[in-house]
Parts: structure tokens; sequence; C-alpha cells
């Protein structure tokens, strides 16, 4: 059986916190994903889909270096 806790909904709930994927990115940015994924000790995809909803309320940007994503935490994050 999974360990992955669910809230009411049956969504799961992350792991970290909204601030530790934030912190993850500073610590490397511009940091890739796979960065991210390892700073925090997820998978690339997990990592992928945290950054992707940050970028959704504005607390990271990213830019495409080559064939790489690379993700900085916003002024308003």
């Amino acid at each position: 059986m999974s360990e992955t806790k669910r809230d009411e909904r049956g969504r799961y709930i992350p792991k970290h916190t909204e601030e530790e994927v934030l912190d993850a990115v500073q610590a490397h940015e511009p940091a890739g994903t796979s960065e991210v994924a390892e700073e925090l000790g997820i998978k690339r995809p997990s990592a992928d889909y945290r950054l992707r909803q940050l970028e959704e309320d504005e607390k990271v940007t990213k830019d495409m270096i080559g064939n790489s994503l690379a993700w900085s935490v916003t002024e308003e994050a």
C-alpha cells in the first residue's frame, strides 16, 4: 500500500512545501528541473509539475537554455 497521503478530495499531498521548492530553485539559480528534483529527492516529472504550478502562480519563470529549461524565482515569490 502506498504511503502517499491524500487530502479530503483524494488528491495527493505534496511531500515538499512551496517554500522548499522555491529554496531548491534559489540554491541552483538558474536551476534545471533535474537539479531541483535532486535537491528535493524527488523524480524529475514531479519537480517539473511543481515548477509549472509555481510558474502559473508567477512565483518562478523559465527560460530555454539550449534544450533545457532553467528556472528562476520571481521577485513576487
